[in-house]
């Protein structure tokens, strides 16, 4: 594991249930929170390390 988190791929459901939001709020907000996505296939995921270093850049 790298400092910060790790390299494992979330998806907007996993990313939403730990920020306590809806899955449609990360899927169109994500952008605009600074968030890093990564497109696989069609699908979207985001990496673990990209989720604590937005909390930790806002909360904490």
């Amino acid at each position: 594991m790298t400092q910060g988190g790790s390299n494992r791929l979330l998806t907007p459901e996993e990313v939403a249930d730990w920020l306590k939001v809806s899955e449609i709020t990360v899927k169109n907000k994500y952008r605009t929170w600074g968030l890093k996505a990564q497109k696989v296939g069609r699908l979207l995921r985001f990496r673990e390390r990209d989720i604590v270093a937005y909390l930790e850049d806002n909360y904490g």
